[in-house]
């Protein structure tokens, strides 16, 4: 059986708060620089020109159409999302510009892997690839672990992100948004953070 990872299938398991982001907020972002889907690398501890934050949705992993899921996907809570999380993301990323906040995406997956989602996806920001898990480990990012089918970036045991947002601005992590759920709806939901008056 495969997945099609533009949906979310009905009563999925809802995360819970388990304090394991409770330390990013107000946390200095390192000085890290991460490889990006456009090419040569992006740092998260400054905020692209123009801009006045940055928008940073960590996920754990992006699907293949017509690759079934890791065993076992569906009953994490908050795993399964990625495509639709990317594709909200995606269609607000005009919006969230318009109140000054660029968007990247962030997993462990590899630049290449993720290059693939880029272009089906038509995404018009790039995804940062944290592979060796050096901002990870960096910041205490949540994560999980799954064994990977080969189709999902060659396979084998896999550390993967847990599924946040943190807003960077001025080099310090302003606003953590975990557990996330939905996934689907969740590029709305920063959306009218972003525009709230502070």
């Amino acid at each position: 059986m495969t997945d099609d990872p533009r949906t979310l299938p009905p009563e999925l398991p809802r995360p819970v708060d388990d304090g394991a982001a409770a330390h990013l907020a107000g946390a200095a972002m390192p000085h890290i620089a991460l490889p990006a889907t456009r090419g040569g690398t992006v740092g998260l501890d400054t905020v692209p020109e123009g801009f006045e934050r940055l928008v940073v949705y960590a996920y754990p992993m992006t699907g293949l159409p017509g690759v079934a899921s890791p065993d076992g996907w569906e009953q994490i809570p908050g795993a399964r999302g990625c495509t639709p999380e990317s594709c909200g993301f995606r269609d607000h990323a005009g919006e969230l510009a318009g109140h000054g906040a660029a968007v990247v995406g962030l997993s462990t997956q590899s630049r290449a892997y993720q290059q693939e989602a880029v272009t089906r996806l038509g995404l018009p920001f790039p995804l940062l690839s944290d592979a060796d898990l050096r901002l990870t480990r960096a910041l205490g990012l949540p994560t999980l672990e799954v064994q990977a089918r080969a189709e999902h970036d060659g396979g084998g045991r896999k550390i993967l992100l847990r599924r946040l947002t943190f807003v960077v601005r001025d080099g310090v992590i302003e606003k953590v948004f975990y557990p996330v759920f939905p996934a689907d709806t969740h590029a709305a939901e920063v959306l009218a953070w972003i525009a709230s008056p502070r």
